[in-house]
Order: structure tokens, then C-alpha cells, then sequence
């Protein structure tokens, strides 16, 4: 409530409107097309990038808000990352998961989310690489990897639920076990 010159008052209500949180999917392969199409129904402002012009293209991710084609030794350059940054590599290749990894850390900002897809060796290996070539390992311990929940995902969409309910669970908390796990109900019931 505001007083106004002629004595009265006026009340107003405000409602804040924040931009939606931003998923940066690098690499255009094959996890990359769900986790687009999941993000984007999620709320997400979803980029991808991806250095083949073929792979690159808003046919292949027309629930994207950006499609571009990137160069991978300066992955970020057209994309403003921030704290409401939700970042996946899912390149073609280990290394340049890793090289965007390496970007990333380097920079002086701190990302909502930063996840690398990696067996638990291959993951092993770029940490204690990123140690040797000077990331702190505090910079290291925000990195989701290797990404997404246990739920054994094989194929490439089970793969992008799984990436989906982790960006969920660090977004709004929780344990990420199963609801029947966790409340128990029916193991309650059962015992009377």
C-alpha cells in the first residue's frame, strides 16, 4: 500500500516473474535428443551444442530454445552460463566431455547443476587428471558423475530420465530413493 499525492492510497500486488533455469546439453547424440525434449517439459530453456553441423540442427531438437553448432576447444563462447546454468555433457567422445569439464571449471562461476555421462573409471581418471592440471578439488565435488539416479538405465531415453530425475532431485531436494522405500506404507500396513 502506497499513499498518493491527493491523500489516498493505492495497493498494489506484485508478482515476480524469473526467467526459466537453463539446461546446456553438450554433445547431440543420442541421450541428447529425450533430455531435450524432457528438459524442455520440465521448464527448462534448453541450448544444445554440438560441433557437427548435421547434428546440430533444430529438426533433431525442436523443443530447444537454441540449437548451435559449437566449436568444442571454446565450448561456451555464444552461451552465457550462470547460477541458474544446469549443464550436461554428453558428447561423442571422452575427451571432449572432459575438455568442456576443464572449461567450465576454470571459470569463475558457479553452475546449478554440472553433470559429465562417464563409466566410474573413465570419470576417475578426468578427476584425477583435472587435479593434476591444477582444479581444485572443491571445484571437483560439484561435478555429477558419473550423471544421473541408479535406475539402470540402458537405452538412451531411460538414460535421459535418469539425468532428468537427478536435475529434479538437486533442484528440489529429496533422497531419490523410491516412494514405496521411503514411506513404507505398505510394509506397514502388511504388519497390521
Amino acid at each position: 500500500t502506497v499513499e498518493v499525492p491527493d491523500g489516498g492510497t493505492v495497493t498494489a500486488f506484485i508478482e515476480p516473474h524469473f526467467p526459466p533455469d537453463e539446461l546446456v546439453i553438450v554433445g547431440a547424440g543420442h541421450i541428447a535428443r529425450p533430455l531435450c525434449h524432457l528438459g524442455a517439459m520440465l521448464g527448462y530453456r534448453v541450448v544444445v551444442l554440438d560441433d557437427r553441423p548435421d547434428f546440430a540442427t533444430r529438426e533433431r531438437f525442436p523443443a530447444a530454445a537454441r540449437v548451435l553448432k559449437a566449436d568444442f576447444s571454446d565450448p561456451f563462447r555464444d552461451v552465457r552460463l550462470g547460477p541458474s546454468t544446469h549443464l550436461v555433457l554428453v558428447t561423442r567422445g571422452h575427451k571432449y566431455d572432459y575438455d568442456a569439464l576443464k572449461d567450465v571449471l576454470q571459470r569463475d562461476v558457479k553452475l546449478a547443476y554440472i553433470g559429465m555421462v562417464g563409466s566410474q573409471r573413465r570419470v576417475r581418471a578426468a578427476l584425477e587428471q583435472l587435479v593434476r592440471e591444477g582444479i581444485p578439488p572443491s571445484r571437483l565435488s560439484q561435478v555429477y558423475a558419473p550423471i544421473g539416479l541408479d535406475i539402470e538405465a540402458e537405452t538412451p531415453e531411460e538414460i535421459a530420465v535418469s539425468i532428468a530425475a537427478e536435475l529434479i532431485r538437486v533442484k528440489r531436494g529429496g533422497t531419490g530413493m523410491s516412494m514405496r522405500e521411503k514411506a513404507r506404507v505398505v510394509e506397514r500396513w502388511i504388519r497390521g
